[in-house]
């Protein structure tokens, strides 16, 4: 089939990748404006651009989707179907170009988590299972008729940014088998139970902010839901300290919640309610993101200190 690809960030270069290297034909691809990155706030192409210029495929970075001109280009193009992975809201006059719709992979099992965050918020609330779906675009966000799944289980330990790379790798496949089946009109489309629905919200920086008074699991699945961006985060001594990695020490402290329960040489215990939070790896204000080991080579870091 003739295709339109729309993404913009590395989950979604994994898909543009494998449709790539199937018989399917890309026609074009629409992804973000440049912006400005890093602390330079240099100007930076997105992941799904790099990709596309890189195997000569034409790119369309509309400023707004309602465009005149951007509509009339994608209708120039003929394509029988649209693939929207990781990218805007799209209005109806664009997903309702294609003779066979609009077809979005998203990172979740629909109707849990809708939103932008999926990936995040189901680590946060402590899922064990998650997965991708394919389906059908409509005027709201991720309510529309479900095409396929593919489940995968969440480790213990397993964080948003592992999550997320296991889930482009399943999306991307589960785009093929979802083509395959429309193609070949195998796949009937099955409504969404809207009393099921959860939501998934863009995250925010005050999310982030660890508060020790909270059980260990709780606290855990934040540091490892946030992991690696944008990380969560407390305050040592008023510096800004991000925490990446964690595991649970169901051990009970005598000391408050939020205080340094014990050092190791890879390794500092926190107290929480009903037990440690042992961190293993962070980011002090100003410095790189390390392990514990080289963080306590050159921070001073003391028992029954409190983290805020």
């Amino acid at each position: 089939m003739k295709i339109v690809f729309m993404g913009t960030p590395d989950f979604a270069a994994q898909s543009l990748k494998v449709l790539m290297q199937s018989s399917h034909n890309v026609v074009a691809v629409v992804t973000a404006p440049d912006k400005p990155k890093g602390r330079g706030q240099k100007v930076m192409p997105s992941p799904v651009k790099i990709l596309a210029a890189q195997n000569g495929l034409p790119v369309m970075q509309p400023l707004s989707l309602k465009d005149e001109r951007f509509i009339q280009q994608l209708k120039s193009l003929h394509a029988d179907i649209f693939v929207v992975v990781a990218f805007r809201i799209l209005p109806p006059e664009v997903f309702t170009i294609p003779p066979r719709r609009t077809v979005n992979i998203h990172a979740s099992l629909l109707p849990k988590y809708r939103g932008a965050a999926p990936i995040n918020w189901a680590i946060i609330n402590g899922e064990t299972e998650t997965g991708v779906t394919s389906m059908l675009i409509d005027e709201k966000v991720d309510t529309g008729n479900i095409l396929l799944q593919e489940k995968t289980e969440i480790g213990p330990e397993m964080t948003a940014g592992e999550l997320h790379d296991k889930l482009a790798v399943l999306g991307a496949q589960l785009l093929l088998r979802t083509l395959a089946g429309l193609e070949k009109k195998l796949i009937l489309p099955v409504a969404q139970d809207n009393i099921q629905a959860s939501k998934a919200p863009k995250i925010t920086k005050e999310l982030g902010h660890i508060n020790f008074k909270k059980p260990v699991k709780q606290v855990h699945n934040l540091i490892r839901g946030l992991s690696p961006h944008p990380a969560a985060y407390c305050y040592h001594k008023e510096n800004l300290l991000k925490v990446f990695r964690s595991k649970i020490v169901f051990k009970q402290s005598k000391t408050e919640p939020g205080t340094i329960s014990g050092i190791g040489k890879d390794y500092f215990d926190v107290s929480c309610i009903d037990g440690q939070i042992r961190v293993t790896e962070v980011q002090i204000q100003g410095k790189r993101r390390m392990s514990v080991r080289d963080f306590l080579n050159g921070y001073i870091l003391n028992r029954n200190d409190i983290l805020s």
